[in-house]
């Protein structure tokens, strides 16, 4: 600065400057200082309130936190409630139930998962799993046991869900034979579980295979609907689930083995077929659910993901054993009484008849109904299935609405029981089915009884038809209609076991054929109706190549496993269980189908009762059915007081009983024409014995004593007794020996009377030695002397019943082979072959005869265009 500047501007200047700097200074220090009063005292005050605040901050705090726990409680609660109703949706009843209150739900709908154990959660949830129509199960773990306590779980909620029959399963076990799960033991003999053996596996996978095979072949073919009404009966699907529990320890199964495995698991989950696999890999799939213990009861799902599911423990062996066996044993069926009618015999036959068999699947009755249509019906199962029970449910159904005036029943039964001998009177029942005017039993191999129903039913058929066309009604329903009082009672033949009747390419199956084309064709315009029934799949194939005769049989009943019953792609019957049938009054079309619950019907004390109270209300005016026992021998009829007059006919012998639906004797009449003699060809002693007995105690009747003359001869020691007893029966009747034969041939040879004389002869061919013998010259031998009666007697009415004991020694008797035998009119044959008969018969080679115990073929040739068959009486003296 220049020494001459002035300085005190500037200094004035400083001064002031720094003074407003101190005043701005000082202002700035009270403010501040007021600030941090304020401050401070703010700090304080807020300081004071904070503890107050804290607490106010942690009420909120707990209330917003209690409100969000609440939330979550109930919106937990909730979904687990949700969770809990969603999974007793799809596993309801005994898919989803807790072993102690655990019990089979048949009737819920089919179980769409099943319960394992629990999630791992709290709540516990229920942890399912889906097999059935879902996927296969592969389970694996530290400890077999654990895991096939598991799978008895499963399979028991399974079975408990279905009705019998829903479910089939085969248990492989190679290493304990099935004594893993051998609670289900029960149900092998229900055909519900199969026990594979170690080496049934190739046969069991093939089997599940083929099924499975056949099952989608259907499906594409749109044949589902041919078991419609038999998945109302199994459950979800037309068929039963299949189950193939695979308990293996180690994974040697064969090339083939596994390959037929891998088919099954692609094709199976779609067909019904599944597999449950222990200690057995399965092929990761999207139908392939695993189960994988992995410590204790504690395991993984793949359904479940990363969850813990605690696994149920085994159901107690208890439960499953008594399980198994009530469902092996099946519901008890309804009695006969669901069938009757709260009032008998109140309903007409004029237009058909229709009564009830059992219960369908909605719970009604289900009827049958033959008429115009179907007219006949056609029934099959095999053995054990319960077709004569079936037959006692219709039969019980008809003779409870239908009057003996309304009904007529033939019951003929070719298998070897009496099914139908509790509806005849008997000794211990005097009363019968008043509706039964026929019974035939154990005549399996009287097949002429079957072909003479037929007859007796053509004969009647021709009838009818002839009265109605006298009646100018074309129809027999017509006529009905007309004149409801008095139409005439509907007829139903059943033929149980008819392909015996057949079963031979002979005259019998022949003519029997022919009956039943024409009965069927044309019996039911006159109220005639056929009911075919057969155990056996060959009885049904009798009638296929006789398609005339099978189409008219529309009505089809088909027991559970029956066979050529319905329609090659109905296969209803092969699904339903024990105590069902399948009715099919299409000729066993697919869609027709009705299936039937059939109520026991086989109380015989039951029966009775019914029987009797029918059989009360005809006042047992009606004479009793004719009863024939295949078995029973036909006792010698009692035989009228006072001689008939057979002066102008000459007198009839009876020699035994036809097989014949009247209770027809076999007759002899014996005239003066040439041949009426008689010979009894065979070694049977005891019938040859009781035909000539027969015929000589009718034959004594038949004359005042002291008319006629009675020659009793016997040359066999066995026969001795009985022709005795013979001869003290006939009045005035001389005896001869072995010694007095010639002497008696002499005295018959002579023919010098005109009053009748009956001869006698046991054992005729073993005097053949003596009578052979030349006495003289010139002098006749015995077989002459024979001959002369044989051949002349007749006319001077002397005849000679003889036995001899074979057809060769009659000839040699006779002249040899050489010899004419006209002179034996008629003859019976007892153990002698058709074609031993050539010589006696019309028919090239001899008749169609195969000897049977207790039977003769009787030829008349005066009256018999062929030979029939009777049954020596049984005579006791």
């Amino acid at each position: 600065m220049p020494p001459d500047f002035p300085r005190g501007p500037l200094v004035s200047a400083v001064r002031r400057e720094l003074a407003a700097a101190r005043a701005a200074a000082r202002s700035a220090l009270i403010a501040a200082t007021v600030a941090h009063a304020e401050a401070k005292a703010q700090r304080d005050a807020v300081a004071g309130r904070s503890p107050e605040r804290h607490r106010a901050l942690e009420g909120e705090r707990d209330a917003l936190i209690q409100a969000a726990q609440e939330k979550l409680r109930r919106e937990t609660a909730t979904v687990t409630e949700a969770l809990s109703a969603l999974a007793g949706t799809a596993a309801p009843g005994a898919a989803g139930q807790t072993w102690p209150a655990w019990t089979a739900t048949p009737g819920v709908p089919g179980p769409g998962l099943l319960r394992a154990g629990v999630i791992d959660h709290d709540p516990p949830l229920p942890a399912l799993l889906p097999v059935l129509d879902a996927a296969h199960l592969a389970l694996d773990g530290p400890d077999p046991s654990t895991l096939d306590g598991v799978i008895a779980g499963l399979l028991l909620r399974m079975l408990g869900s279905v009705p019998a029959g829903g479910v089939r399963l085969w248990i492989y076990d190679p290493g304990h034979l099935g004594g893993a799960l051998a609670g289900f033991a029960p149900l092998a003999a229900a055909e519900i579980t199969t026990y594979v053996g170690p080496g049934g596996l190739s046969a069991t996978l093939d089997e599940l295979a083929a099924q499975i095979q056949r099952i989608n072949e259907t499906v594409l073919a749109g044949e589902h609907a041919n078991v419609a009404a038999a998945a109302r009966v199994l459950g979800r699907r037309p068929e039963p689930w299949r189950v193939l529990v695979l308990l293996a320890d180690s994974t040697d199964l064969s090339s083939a083995q596994q390959a037929q495995l891998d088919r099954v698991l692609r094709a199976g989950v779609a067909a019904g077929v599944h597999v449950i696999s222990r200690g057995l890999p399965l092929p990761t799939r999207d139908d392939v659910q695993t189960v994988s213990v992995v410590d204790g009861w504690a395991a993984r799902t793949s359904l479940t993901g990363d969850l813990t599911v605690l696994l149920d423990p085994p159901p107690p062996a208890e439960l499953v054993t008594g399980f198994a066996k009530e469902l092996a044993a099946g519901p008890p069926p309804a009695t006969v009484d669901a069938l009757l009618p709260a009032e008998f015999w109140t309903e007409s036959s004029a237009r058909r008849l229709c009564a009830p068999i059992g219960e369908g699947t909605e719970g009604d009755l289900v009827e049958l109904t033959l008429g115009d249509d179907p007219p006949h019906a056609l029934i099959g199962g095999p053995s054990g299935s319960g077709k004569t029970n079936l037959l006692y449910c219709w039969l019980a159904g008809l003779t409870s609405r239908y009057s003996p005036e309304e009904l007529e029943l033939h019951l003929l039964d070719f298998k070897e029981g009496v099914s139908f001998a509790r509806f005849a009177p008997s000794p211990r029942d005097p009363s019968w089915l008043p509706q039964v005017r026929l019974v035939g039993v154990n005549i399996n191999s009287d097949r002429e009884f079957g072909l003479a129903l037929l007859r007796h039913l053509a004969a009647e058929l021709k009838r009818r038809a002839s009265a109605a066309k006298k009646h100018e009604a074309t129809k027999l329903a017509e006529l009905r209609a007309e004149d409801p009082e008095g139409h005439w009672p509907r007829i139903v033949a059943v033929i149980d076991e008819f392909q015996v009747l057949l079963g031979e390419r002979d005259a019998v199956t022949t003519e029997a054929v022919a009956l039943l084309e024409d009965l069927a064709r044309r019996g039911r315009s006159q109220g005639i109706h056929l009911v075919l029934a057969s155990q056996d799949v060959t009885g049904i194939e009798a009638l296929w190549g006789r398609s005339a005769l099978v189409a008219q049989f529309t009505l089809r009943i088909a027991l559970p496993k029956a066979r050529r019953i319905l329609a090659e792609t109905n296969l209803a019957a092969e699904l339903i269980p024990r105590h069902h049938a399948v009715v099919n009054a299409d000729s066993g079309a697919v869609g027709a189908n009705q299936i039937v619950k059939l109520p026991d019907a086989g109380d015989r004390t039951r029966w009775q009762e019914i029987q009797t109270q029918f059989w009360t209300l005809t006042d047992a005016l009606l004479d009793p059915p004719r009863l024939f026992d295949g078995e029973a021998v036909p006792a010698f009829p009692v035989l009228p007081s006072t001689p008939p007059d057979f002066a102008k006919d000459g007198a009839v012998a009876l020699l035994g009983e036809t097989i014949d639906v009247a209770r027809r004797p076999a007759t002899l009449r014996l005239t003066r024409s040439p041949g009426r003699n008689l010979a009894v060809l065979g070694t049977r002693t005891p019938e040859a014995c009781a035909i000539l007995t027969s015929a000589g105690l009718t034959l004594a009747r038949q004359h005042e004593p002291g008319t006629a003359d009675f020659v009793v001869a016997c040359l066999d020691p066995d026969a001795e007794p009985a022709a005795k007893a013979l001869a003290v029966e006939l009045p005035g009747c001389v005896w001869h020996d072995e010694d007095s034969l010639l002497p008696m041939l002499t005295q018959l040879a002579r023919l010098d009377t005109d009053r009748p004389r009956y001869v006698f002869v046991f054992a005729l061919d073993a005097a053949a030695p003596q009578l052979a013998a030349k006495r003289g010259v010139g002098e006749p031998t015995g077989h002459d002397l024979l001959r002369t009666v044989l051949n002349r007697g007749p006319e001077r009415r002397t005849h000679l019943l003889g036995w001899w004991r074979s057809v060769p020694r009659l000839r040699d008797d006779l002249g040899g082979i050489a010899a004419r035998l006209d002179s034996i009119g008629a003859w019976i044959a007892l153990d002698v072959h058709g074609q031993e008969l050539a010589p006696l018969s019309a028919q090239p080679g001899g008749p169609a005869w195969y000897p049977r115990p207790h039977r003769g073929l009787f030829f008349d040739r005066a009256t018999h265009r062929a030979p029939e068959i009777l049954i020596p009486y049984e005579v006791d003296l």
